[in-house]
């Protein structure tokens, strides 16, 4: 009985902080849900529009734009700095080996990771970690995102790179996050989309001095969006975990106490029992 009496007590402290931290990420997802929303429609259509006049560019136009034979690949792994949010960041960690899979057999995979957690599991594959910011969550903001997006538009423009994929958790509501791996670099041409020259878009003052200032900065949108996405969907699944574990710590407890009162229940009816057949004894 002392025993499970400890085991209710620690259980109920457990419910307590997972309680606590379940309306901790419940306040945050708010914030990061309003913060994806806005931001989302803006960057898919900005991305749209760059990828169908990218598409008109020949070779020598756009450095961002550049097609040719993968030797060098990163891949930039974006999780979260801390645990206790369910799969989160075990999904990022199995999409990053599937990856592998899809790309050329011949080229070499390089890796980033935007998080502390894709960070220690890179490592523990002993892979080429390129670089670690797991420093951008203590701030998120679009100046940060722009710092590194930057230094990743640099090292594809300059060649170190020749294909750069985001993988994160897309975020759809607080219990479902998916999974995506999104190429950064080179721009592509939107599936589904009309060919440029489908498009009627008139450019003022001219084409090449538009597409100088719009394609940084849509990239830089697009980094900005795989990170709001992640941080959401960071909230949302460990909202979720710390709603299931408080259910199960509830549950435990419940059954716990019913344990209790039934041992309970048996030590004093032994009681009883020891005192009438005294008594009997006794008198006769």
């Amino acid at each position: 009985m002392k025993e499970i009496r400890a085991r209710i007590t620690s259980v109920s402290s457990t419910m307590q902080i997972t309680s606590a931290m379940k309306m901790v990420s419940a306040a945050k997802l708010k914030r990061a849900t309003d913060a994806i929303v806005q931001m989302r429609p803006y960057a898919e259509k900005l991305t749209e529009i760059l990828g169908n006049v990218s598409s008109s560019l020949s070779a020598d136009e756009g450095v961002f734009t550049r097609q040719g034979e993968v030797k060098n690949v990163l891949v930039v792994a974006i999780s979260s700095n801390r645990g206790l949010c369910g799969a989160f960041n075990a999904n990022v960690n199995k999409k990053v080996e599937a990856l592998k899979a899809t790309l050329p057999a011949d080229c070499t995979i390089h890796y980033l990771s935007v998080g502390k957690k894709s960070n220690d599991y890179l490592k523990r594959q002993k892979y080429d970690v390129a670089g670690a910011y797991p420093e951008i969550w203590d701030n998120l903001s679009f100046e940060e995102a722009s710092v590194l997006a930057e230094s990743l538009m640099n090292d594809f423009a300059s060649g170190k790179y020749d294909r750069i994929v985001l993988v994160y958790n897309s975020f759809k509501n607080p219990a479902t996050q998916f999974v995506v791996a999104e190429d950064f670099l080179p721009i592509g041409m939107p599936e589904g989309s009309e060919s440029a020259s489908q498009m009627d878009y008139l450019f003022e003052p001219n084409k090449a001095e538009i597409l100088d200032t719009l394609i940084p900065q849509s990239l830089k949108t697009q980094f900005f969006k795989a990170l709001l996405d992640s941080n959401a969907s960071e909230h949302g699944a460990r909202m979720t975990a710390m709603h299931k574990a408080t259910d199960n710590a509830s549950a435990l407890r419940k059954d716990l106490r019913l344990t209790y009162n039934k041992l309970r229940q048996a030590s004093i009816t032994t009681e009883i029992l020891e005192i009438v057949s005294g008594a009997n004894a006794l008198d006769s």
